[in-house]
């Protein structure tokens, strides 16, 4: 009977040969095609073997590949033998490519490490072991090749394997196969090597083909992400999704998540075919007898109970050239939700080598950290050790849209469900009419030393003249109170902000107009601060020029920062990151103080 097909990986440090393994199990076991075989032998002989057959070309597609001699994209391959079915993704190996790497591995079931037996284990085998565990893999095959670098020699292999049962140890692991290997001659990977004898136990095909990966801890309970309504027409309403959990039957009773309303099934479809049950990994199309309100990113379940809450443990792994700090804000995506979430804390990094909690109060690329999130709302998830769909995350730059860090839920922060919003009885629009004013915050950002506290202040006057009920907050006065505690280093300006904008939110709420003076230098920043205080932020960008800027610089501090003695100064040491659509721009180089603020009022009169 064929086995269940097998979704592995193979990865290892640069030039360990991945690449040659596969192709040369490919090669051996007969499954590529003739034309194939016949392109292989060709372009071997151009090749850096001294015209034997390299078998890395078979999935070293790409040409900077194939110049390099290293794997740099994914490259994943389809293959079946008599027993078993494959996909395998040979994943590369240099440190610069490890997002590639957990992509590949996010897929799998299964990971074969390679180790050169002539170095033993390196730092980046010790990372790849750690991804593929932290991306869920719980079953390992170390493949120690180029054995026959070192004359096939069993002690040296034995030396090696113990290094990696010390590095596996801190795993929680279901299977550890070690085989020694040579990719290049094929020694132990469709048969037994006559090199080894002393090597016993079956060749890396073989292996590959009899191991089961069936999670023996398999959730029984029912869970679907929802990812899309279909509604062909005005008769037929279904949820459509991959099941991740557990099995559905027509006539079963469904949970919505979160709103926990139930509905029964009336219907399932496989693709456009109607089926009585359904099961984990199947996509479907579910029909229920009750019409209510399921979208995008709500969770169907039976017999299951998912976790709730908007403040999450989890373990990252950062991808971004940027480096991570606390405060920072993503997009969150988890199952079929997609929200806005921020990095609340930095607990530790792990040490690649030891495995050991380090403190950090910043992650840079390739690493590994331990952090606290809080999410826009409630989002429903569950650990990761329970289920990997709902368990997994990635992290998404706001302004780039670049994938930023990928990882899991390692546990719900129970004082996020311990906080619950009290609604008062007298409102924001209450105050607002009490008032007769629109309460709005007037965000002005610009460079220091472009008029935005002389501006912010006339503004008010004319404000208050007008009989408007106002609040300046002024960058410096701030600092000197609520953000006295705070420098100017990147985690202590989103700080400075995210106090500022909360600020801004309960002076809105008091029913007042708020208007703030501070460089926020960053896009980031600011989006987060429009994210706090929402429909009622108004961007005001000061744009003198920075030339202009300097000529008015009566404390000197910009000659100071040029002189290199005032670091992280905006415009000179750190840089300053122009709105890209602003509510209303000002250049009072440009203009008088009194026209500066008539453009302001005009510009203002939409939102009052």
């Amino acid at each position: 009977m064929k086995k269940n097909l097998l979704k592995f990986i193979t990865c290892g440090s640069v030039d360990d040969g991945k690449s040659t393994l596969i192709g040369h199990m490919l090669y051996d076991a007969k499954l590529i095609f003739a034309d194939q075989k016949r392109a292989l032998e060709l372009d071997s002989k151009v090749g850096s073997r001294d015209g034997k057959i390299d078998y890395s070309l078979l999935l070293d597609g790409l040409m900077a590949e194939r110049e390099q001699g290293i794997t740099i994209d994914v490259a994943y391959r389809y293959f079946s033998t008599e027993r078993r079915s494959f996909i395998v993704a040979d994943t590369p190996g240099h440190e610069e490519y490890t997002r590639n790497m957990a992509v590949g591995a996010s897929f799998a079931s299964l990971a074969v490490i390679l180790v050169d037996a002539s170095q033993g284990v390196l730092v980046q085998t010790r990372r790849h072991a750690r991804i593929c565990s932290l991306m869920g893999i719980r079953h390992f095959v170390f493949a120690v090749n180029k054995m026959d670098l070192v004359h096939f020699n069993e002690m040296r292999f034995q030396k090696i394997k113990k290094d990696i049962k010390i590095l596996m140890a801190e795993f929680d692991y279901g299977s550890l196969r070690i085989i020694p290997v040579s990719a290049t001659e094929g020694d132990n990977i469709t048969y037994h090597s006559n090199e080894m004898p002393w090597y016993m136990d079956e060749p890396l095909l073989t292996y590959l083909e009899d191991i089961d990966v069936n999670d023996k801890n398999e959730l029984q309970g029912f869970s679907m992400p929802v990812q899309r309504v279909c509604r062909p027409n005005h008769e037929f309403r279904g949820f459509q999704g991959q099941v991740s959990s557990g099995e559905i039957a027509v006539g079963d009773t469904i949970t919505v998540m979160p709103s926990k309303e139930s509905a029964k099934v009336t219907q399932i479809f496989q693709g456009d075919t109607p089926v009585e049950k359904s099961g984990r990994g199947q996509a479907v199309t579910i029909q229920l007898d009750t019409e209510i309100d399921i979208s995008r990113g709500c969770i169907l379940t039976k017999d299951y109970t998912l976790c709730t809450g908007n403040m999450v443990a989890v373990s990252l792994l950062w991808m971004d050239d940027n480096r991570l700090v606390s405060g920072r804000n993503f997009w969150l995506k988890i199952g079929t939700q997609m929200i806005s979430a921020t990095v609340m804390n930095i607990k530790y990094k792990i040490d690649v080598n030891s495995g050991a909690e380090v403190y950090a109060d910043a992650i840079y690329k390739n690493e590994i950290a331990f952090c606290e999130l809080s999410v826009g709302s409630n989002i429903v998830f569950d650990r990761f050790e329970s289920n990997r769909e709902l368990g997994s995350l990635i992290l998404i730059d706001r302004i780039t849209n670049m994938t930023s860090a990928c990882g899991v839920v390692m546990y719900p922060l129970a004082r996020g469900n311990n906080l619950v919003w009290h609604d008062m009885d007298i409102t924001r629009e209450m105050r607002e009419g009490q008032l007769e004013q629109k309460a709005i915050t007037i965000w002005m950002t610009g460079l220091s030393g472009a008029g935005k506290s002389t501006l912010a202040n006339a503004l008010e006057k004319r404000l208050f003249a007008m009989g408007k009920h106002t609040m300046l907050l002024d960058g410096d006065n701030v600092r000197m109170g609520l953000n006295k505690n705070l420098g100017f280093t990147e985690e202590d300006r989103i700080e400075n902000i995210r106090r500022i904008a909360e600020v801004s939110k309960l002076m809105n709420d008091a029913g007042l107009i708020v208007i703030t003076s501070f460089i926020s230098p960053f896009r980031q920043d600011r989006r987060n601060a429009k994210e706090i205080i929402k429909d009622a932020f108004v961007e005001v960008y000061i744009s003198t020029p920075l030339e202009e800027c300097e000529k008015r610089d009566v404390k000197g501090l910009y000659q100071k920062a040029r002189d290199g003695k005032l670091p992280n100064f905006t415009g000179i040491s750190s840089s300053y990151e122009e709105p890209e659509h602003p509510d209303i721009v000002v250049d009072t180089s440009k203009h008088g103080l009194d026209e500066c603020v008539e453009i302001l009022l005009e510009g203002l009169k939409k939102f009052l």
